[in-house]
C-alpha cells in the first residue's frame, strides 16, 4: 500500500480560490500604482472594527477612512487601525472620497442593500458581510446592480475563502464520504449575545441583532455560514425548509430568537439540520457531512475523518491512510491537516487580489445572495410557523 494521507499544503495567498475571468467584464483599477488597496469601513462596530484589526496585518490593504452614526464606535476603530484613518459619521460622505478603492459594509443587516448599492453607484469594490442583504427585494436589488457594475463583490462568508474549508470541499467531491448522506450542523454559545448600552436610548442602535427589524438573529449572524457551506458542497440550493425557534431563556425583551432549529431539503434527497442555542455551548460551532463511506467533522481551525466500520481497515481500503500516517482522535478519527490562514485574513487577501487581478472571488454575489435566500426563507418558516419553498422568483 501507497503511504498516503491527507496532509496537503494550500497555495495561501491565491491558488484555486478566484474564477477564470470576471463575471462582469472589465473590473475598475485601483486608485494607485503599488497594488495597495485603500478601503473605507462602512460600520465601525464589533465586526467593522475587527476586520480593521485583521487589516492592519494584512500586506497591500489599508484602511483610510471609517464611518459609523455612533461616535464613540467611529473613534474606536480610527484608534484600532495602524494608518491615518478619517472619520465620517455620514457613509455617503465617505464614499465620495476618491482616494478610497474598496469598502468593507459592516452595518446592520437591513441596511446592507442599501449601503452596498449605494457604494457600486460611487465606483468602490464592496465586500459585503453576511448575510448579504435581508428580505427578498433586497436580494434581487444588489443582484441586478452588480450585473451592471464593474467593480468586485464579495460577500463575507470568510469560511468559503478558507483554504481548509476548499480542501475539505474538494475531498467530498473526490467521493472521501462516499454518498452523502446528511449534513448536521450547529453554533452553540452560552450568553446573552448582548452589548453594553451606555444610555438607554441607544439600545437599538447597539443590539440591533436583537429586533426584527434590523436583523435576522442568529440564522442570518451564525447560521448563514453553514448554509453557505452546505449549498458550496452540494452545488444546489435547498427545495425547502422547516423549522422553530422561540425566546426561552434570555426573556430580556428580544424579538429575534435564542435558539433557533432548521432542516432544509434538498432535490437529491439530502437533509441539512442547523442548530444555534444561546444557553449551552456544547461543541461550541461544528459542522458533520455525513457518507456512507465516513464522517468529515469541521470546526473553525480544523477538520477530521472519520471512517464507517473499522477504522484501521476503512481507512486503508478507501482513503489510503493508516495510523502511521494520520492522527486518529477516538472522538473525531483521523485529523485532516492543510496549512491555512485565519479565514477572516484569507477573505481580505482574496479581495485585494480580485481587485487587483480583475477576478470574480468565489464567495461573490451569486453564492451570497443563494444564502441570502436561504435565511430569509427560515425566518419565514419559523416566524410563521410553516414549510417554506425555495423562491423561484429570485433572477440571479
Amino acid at each position: 500500500m501507497k503511504r498516503r494521507n491527507f496532509i496537503k499544503k494550500a497555495g495561501i495567498a491565491g491558488a484555486g480560490i478566484l474564477s477564470s475571468s470576471s463575471l462582469f467584464g472589465e473590473i475598475s483599477k485601483v486608485n494607485n500604482s503599488n497594488s495597495i488597496v485603500n478601503i473605507g469601513i462602512i460600520g465601525s462596530g464589533s465586526k467593522g472594527t475587527g476586520l480593521t484589526s485583521v487589516i492592519n496585518n494584512t500586506d497591500g490593504i489599508n484602511v483610510i477612512a471609517a464611518s459609523d452614526v455612533l461616535p464613540f464606535r467611529l473613534q474606536k476603530c480610527i484608534q484600532k487601525a495602524n494608518t491615518k484613518v478619517k472619520g465620517y459619521q455620514d457613509y455617503r460622505a465617505l464614499l465620495d472620497n476618491k482616494d478610497i478603492d474598496a469598502v468593507i459594509v459592516a452595518t446592520p443587516f437591513n441596511s446592507h442593500a442599501k449601503v452596498a448599492i449605494d457604494a457600486l453607484d460611487a465606483g468602490k469594490h464592496v465586500y459585503c458581510e453576511k448575510t448579504l442583504t435581508k428580505g427578498y427585494d433586497g436580494i434581487q436589488q444588489l443582484i441586478n446592480k452588480t450585473k451592471v457594475s464593474n467593480t468586485v463583490f464579495q460577500t463575507g462568508h470568510q469560511y468559503h475563502s478558507s483554504r481548509l474549508y476548499t480542501h475539505v470541499v474538494d475531498l467530498i467531491r473526490q467521493g472521501k464520504v462516499g454518498n452523502i448522506i446528511a449534513f448536521d450542523c450547529q453554533w452553540n454559545r452560552h450568553g446573552n449575545w448582548r452589548r453594553k448600552v451606555p444610555k438607554p436610548n441607544l439600545e437599538k442602535a447597539i443590539n440591533w441583532r436583537m429586533y426584527r427589524e434590523f436583523s435576522g438573529g442568529l440564522t442570518a449572524e451564525l447560521c448563514s455560514h453553514q448554509i453557505d457551506f452546505v449549498n458550496w458542497v452540494l452545488g444546489e440550493t435547498p427545495e425547502q425548509v422547516m423549522g422553530v425557534g422561540g425566546i426561552d431563556y434570555w426573556k430580556d425583551g428580544r424579538e429575534t430568537y435564542d435558539n433557533v432549529h432548521l432542516t432544509y431539503s434538498y432535490a437529491n434527497g439530502v437533509k441539512a439540520k442547523f442548530s444555534c442555542v444561546t444557553s449551552n455551548a456544547k461543541d461550541g460551532y461544528q459542522i458533520k457531512v455525513l457518507g456512507d463511506k465516513g464522517t468529515i467533522i469541521i470546526d473553525t481551525k480544523n477538520a477530521w475523518f472519520y471512517p464507517e466500520g473499522k477504522k484501521n481497515k476503512v481507512m486503508g481500503e478507501v482513503d489510503g491512510v493508516s495510523s502511521a500516517t494520520a492522527k486518529w482522535d477516538e472522538a473525531k478519527g483521523y485529523n485532516i491537516n492543510i496549512e491555512h490562514l485565519e479565514p477572516s485574513k484569507q477573505a481580505l487577501l482574496d479581495f485585494k487580489n480580485a481587485i487587483i487581478d480583475n477576478k470574480t472571488p468565489l464567495s461573490n454575489i451569486t453564492s451570497g445572495a443563494k444564502t441570502a435566500v436561504c435565511v430569509q426563507m427560515a425566518l419565514d418558516a419559523m416566524y410563521d410557523n410553516k414549510i417554506v419553498k425555495w423562491n423561484d422568483n429570485i433572477v440571479f
